[in-house]
Formats: C-alpha cells, structure tokens, sequence
C-alpha cells in the first residue's frame, strides 16, 4: 500500500496506480461470481383457455365519440389503459409521452359521472398533467391512466377538439 489508499502494480514505479478500494472490489467481484450459487425465480400466469385451445380474455365494451360526435364502440382487455386500447383501435388518441404522465396529449372526458365516479382518484402527478389539458372538465382524465376495469364496462370516452401538445424537434402530431 502506498499513499492515499493507492497501491503499486509494479515494484518501485507509481506509474500505474490503482485505488485500493477497486482492486478489492473486483476482485469481490469475480470472487462472487466464481462461488455464489444463483437463484433464479419464475412466475407464470394462469392460463385461461377455452376448450377449443384459443385464449379467453375478459374484455369490456368502451366507446371513444370524436370531436366530430362519431362513435367507435371497441372491446378492451381488463388491464390496459384506454390509451394502449385506443392506439390498437386506430382511434387518434395522441399519447405523445407514450403514458410516462408527461404530457396531456390522451385527455379523455368520461362523458358519465357514474362511470367516472368508478375510477380511482387521480394521483397529484396526473392532476398537474390534466392542469395543461386543452378543454379540461370536471370528468376529465388521462387516457393512459384510466385501466380497464370490469366496473367500466360499457364506459364512453369522448376526446377533446383539441390537444395542447409541447413537444420540439419537429414532431408534428396527427389532428383528432
């Protein structure tokens, strides 16, 4: 060992000098990789088959109505968010920040205050989100927020004229 926590990699030179700390945690390091025993866990899901082999999966009725009032009646898969269910659909429900709740661009507006009253709060994060929406309202939410639930079946979703859209180097995003 020689100054400052530094050892020597040759005899007499401080030409190569290495911390002290890195050598012993490498060689922790290898030493663990050599001798410890890995666990590896795994988790499966059930599998809910019909007896025919094909998938079974629970799904709701939602209705996205455009700026224009038409309505597009689709089947949602219990889990995924209204804006994964709406960019499967070819419904142009913008999601710019792709459901990272860093935008406004998948504001919805639950056109039903019971349905609406069925949703789980929104957390802080999305209410300073839904802050930045264009046409906010009393029932509006964010798409990538609102999960289907078998409480929402039959739930209809109408999207606003308009997003306020931040983003810069030259996105341009489709018009609703």
């Amino acid at each position: 060992m020689c100054r400052a926590g530094y050892s020597r990699t040759t005899p007499n030179h401080y030409d190569c000098l290495q911390p002290s700390f890195q050598q012993s945690s490498l060689f922790n390091l290898y030493k663990g990789a050599m001798f410890k025993k890995h666990n590896f866990l795994s988790t499966t899901t059930s599998n809910n088959t019909a007896e025919d082999g094909s998938e079974e999966i629970e799904t709701i009725s939602v209705t996205f109505v455009d700026k224009d009032g038409e309505e597009k009646l689709i089947k949602v898969p219990i889990g995924m968010s209204m804006l994964e269910a709406a960019h499967e659909n070819d419904i142009e429900l913008e999601g710019a920040c792709e459901g990272s709740l860093a935008c406004s661009t998948c504001h919805v507006i639950v056109m039903d205050v019971e349905y609406y009253n069925k949703l789980e709060d929104p957390t802080d994060e999305e209410n300073d989100m839904l802050d930045l929406a264009f046409g906010l309202c009393e029932t509006s939410r964010l798409g990538c927020q609102v999960i289907a639930t078998r409480e929402l079946d039959g739930v209809r979703l109408a999207l606003p004229a308009a997003t306020r859209n931040f983003a810069v180097d030259g996105y341009v995003p489709k018009p609703h």
